[in-house]
């Protein structure tokens, strides 16, 4: 027997972007090829899809760390890394996305509706799109972004047309038995079903669904028994059919009380939903009463006599039947088709939902501005903390091993006035700034030329070996003997002296 699923949580972790590649271009009879690495590729998105062809949640029991590809890395000659493949989860229809805190994020009813779940690192750039004029050949590149990782919480809400409910032992399980194909497990004790079973009922040449939940108790809405997980299923139904154990022995109980306790328990749920199903309030919904159990000679006796006290009670209509005998069932049947049928006839009159690409955030990472802030790091008393998703991005792009890396870092956050926010904040000069997971010693903006140093290197973060065209020249000239290698023309003379060690 197949088994039902019907909540999951997913561990999702989407692809990283792949990184940019560093890479001058090299060929005979070509001096100055200029930097020719390429962009790395996007890693790759975790999809979820709705689709008719699964009915049921149990493939995520089993698997529920998901990882999608990473995007590959760039190469030279301009050659950009392929992105991630994405991959695409199908969900059935009704399934409510939540997250970790409970916050619904998508409601799926629509087939073919995706939603994004997780969004894929972006692909680092390479050092030939960051070449500008003033820096021509760039000795970096920019690493890939990770891909977001979080849970999420799959909740499936049946789409049936009936929902049955009821007490324990009440005959829903037999109902589902004789009206449709299904084969509940059906036991003379309570609990007997622990997993809603679905059904489909044929009508002539027409059908409709039929849901079966566990019993329901009271207090079943605070917890109590299993209706407070499944209870769920019955809030897309669009008829309600109470069924009613006429023949029951427990004391306390009788058709007018369960019906009662049970509308109660629908009640204090229907307050208790945070979204809408589009079919209006689960109060207001059509109701019909079921007397279950009339083979029974004294529970049919019983039903005839409050027959008329529950039509006038409750204004619904009251159907008597057998499972056993299967009395009364055909009646049944087409009195639920007619209420679907009007059902689903008023719900045409409202615009249908077209399938649509759903995502968590209304920008993309990459348009977000990031909302930069300076404020007290509470670990450290003279520490600084810089939030912000632009900011943060920039540094888990940086390759801090690469001091050019560094310094064009230290040149993006200067240009959206980070220093000035430190300076203003009251920060000082060898204080512990920390922007996303990386802390440094902050020291103000040296001025001076980036580009006068080696590829890889930044004059402004230490010194550099590489020699000037002015300090060639003079050694040229040194050389040949037309000045004087240790005078500087300023009427001071350099040391003579060698170290002797």
């Amino acid at each position: 027997m197949a088994q039902f699923v019907d909540r999951a949580t997913l561990h999702l972790q989407a692809g990283d972007g792949g990184h940019g590649c560093t890479s001058v271009h090299r060929e005979k009879f070509k001096p100055l090829g200029g930097p020719d690495g390429g962009n790395g590729g996007h890693g790759g998105d975790i999809i979820l899809e709705v689709s008719t062809q699964v009915h049921t949640l149990l493939d995520f029991q089993y698997r529920p760390h998901i990882k999608a590809q990473r995007g590959a890395n760039g190469a030279g000659d301009c050659r950009n890394g392929a992105r991630g493949e994405d991959l695409v989860l199908q969900v059935p229809v009704g399934t409510v996305v939540r997250s970790e805190d409970g916050d619904v994020l998508a409601d799926l009813t629509v087939p073919g509706t995706r939603f994004i779940a997780a969004e894929g690192g972006f692909g680092g750039l390479g050092n030939a799109a960051l070449a500008t004029a003033k820096r021509k050949a760039p000795g970096f590149s920019l690493k890939g972004e990770p891909g977001e990782a979080h849970d999420l919480i799959l909740e499936l809400k049946s789409m049936a047309d009936v929902g049955l409910v009821g007490f324990p032992s009440a005959g829903k399980s037999s109902l589902i038995s004789v009206l449709s194909a299904a084969k509940p497990k059906i036991a003379d004790y309570p609990f007997t079903t622990l997993a809603p079973n679905l059904g489909v009922v044929n009508v002539g040449h027409d059908t409709f669904t039929i849901a079966d939940v566990p019993g329901l108790i009271p207090g079943a809405s605070e917890g109590k028994g299993l209706g407070l997980d499944f209870l769920r299923h019955i809030e897309r139904t669009a008829v309600l059919a109470h069924i009613v154990d006429v023949a029951t022995m427990e004391p306390g109980r009788d058709p007018l009380s369960d019906i009662e306790a049970l509308e109660h328990e629908l009640d204090t749920y229907a307050d208790a939903l945070d979204m809408d199903s589009g079919l209006g309030d689960l109060r207001e919904r059509p109701r019909l009463v079921v007397l279950n159990k009339m083979d029974i000679p004294e529970a049919k006796e019983l039903a005839e006599f409050l027959r008329a006290d529950i039509e006038e009670k409750f204004g619904w209509p009251v159907y008597m039947i057998s499972t056993a005998t299967r009395e009364g069932l055909d009646e049944l049947k087409w009195a639920m088709w007619d209420i679907v049928k009007r059902t689903r006839k008023k719900r045409r009159t409202t615009p249908i939902d077209e399938p649509q690409v759903i995502r968590p955030k209304a920008l993309s990472r990459r348009g977000e501005d990031g909302g930069v802030e300076v404020v007290r790091d509470p670990m450290y008393p003279e520490g600084w903390l810089v939030t912000g998703e632009k900011v943060e991005r920039w540094v888990r792009q940086t390759d801090f091993e690469n001091d050019e890396a560094v310094g064009y870092l230290s040149d993006r956050l200067n240009k959206v006035g980070v220093e000035d926010m430190l300076r203003k904040a009251g920060a000082h000069e060898g204080d512990t700034v920390t922007i996303g997971e990386i802390s440094f010693d902050w020291e103000p903006t040296i001025g001076g030329d980036p580009t006068l140093a080696g590829r890889g290197q930044d004059a402004r973060l230490g010194g550099t070996d590489r020699t000037s065209a002015a300090e060639r020249k003079r050694a040229s000239q040194a050389r040949r003997g037309l000045i004087d290698e240790y005078d500087y023309g300023t009427g001071e003379e350099a040391d003579r002296e060698r170290w002797q060690g």
